[in-house]
């Protein structure tokens, strides 16, 4: 009777060995790929809310100042030092501050494939005597 030693048994080649080496060869670029677009969403994320928050700081300076135009810019370069586009009518209740940014995507590959991402943020505030 035969008996079967241990390497014996190391001797049988399994058709799957090394498969899990090349299926993580395989993933890694994906799994790399796609946290760097979720870190590139993130950086634009946040700066769209500096833009809104800029936007909102600069329409409550422009509704209570004589010249909204000039407050407005003043209140947003204080902030994040974005150019920034005020809107304001003649004799009109409401003053409108509109901020636009062009977002250079920088993480990297991401960055080449997205391009430049244009953010904009609108605020509009009731006019108030100065």
């Amino acid at each position: 009777m035969p008996s079967s030693t241990s390497s014996d048994r190391l001797d049988v080649r399994r058709p799957d060995r090394g498969q899990a080496a090349v299926e993580l060869a395989l993933a890694i670029p994906l799994v790399v790929v796609l946290v760097l677009g979720i870190v590139q969403v993130a950086i634009v994320g946040v700066r769209q809310v500096a833009i809104d928050a800029a936007a909102r700081d600069g329409a409550r300076a422009a509704s209570v100042a004589a010249d909204p135009g000039a407050a407005a810019r003043e209140a947003v370069s204080t902030s994040i030092g974005l150019p920034v586009d005020v809107d304001t009518v003649a004799g009109a209740s409401t003053v409108t501050v509109t901020v636009s940014y062009d977002d250079p995507t920088s993480v990297p590959i991401i960055g080449r494939v997205i391009g430049t991402v244009h953010l904009t943020a609108t605020s509009t505030m009731p006019r108030e005597p100065p």
